[in-house]
């Protein structure tokens, strides 16, 4: 029997995830699908799940589109620094992949630069300057 599911990436920003959202949106395009605040919970949810230490205004839940693949967002807790995985981002071209490398490399730390490689046209790895990793590459002409 085969089960159809969807698997996407969930980050959470500790309070930052709007910042996360509009650096994403300036960096790589992407587009806001859909944006619950916590002030939108209904009355009986909120007391059940928040307690009173929650920022109305904090982002409960996002979901973003980049480059036709969902990335889910919200303000909960977590250490402020994603180590073992990487988000990869294919460019059309070596142009394309030098600007959103640049774009996602503002405030983070580049751990490699975006060069040409014997796998690809251009690869290159970072950290943004919310702790997530990235690999920015192009796809080797067919």
């Amino acid at each position: 029997m085969t089960t159809k599911y969807s698997f996407n990436t969930y980050l959470s920003f500790d309070g930052h995830c709007e910042e996360a959202i509009e650096f994403y949106r300036k960096a790589v395009g992407a587009e806001i699908m859909l944006l619950m605040r916590y002030k939108d919970m209904p009355p009986e949810a909120k007391a059940q799940q928040c307690g009173a230490a929650i920022n109305e205004n904090s982002v409960m839940h996002a979901r973003l589109s980049i480059g036709g693949t969902t990335l889910m967002l919200s303000d909960g807790p977590c250490s402020g620094k994603y180590d073992g995985f990487s988000l990869s981002l294919t460019g059309s071209d070596p142009a394309e992949a030098e600007r959103l490398f640049a774009a996602l490399s503002e405030g983070g730390q580049v751990q490699m630069p975006l060069a040409k490689t014997f796998f690809s046209p251009g690869f290159g790895m970072l950290t943004d300057r919310f702790g997530v990793n990235w690999m920015v590459h192009v796809e080797p002409p067919a």
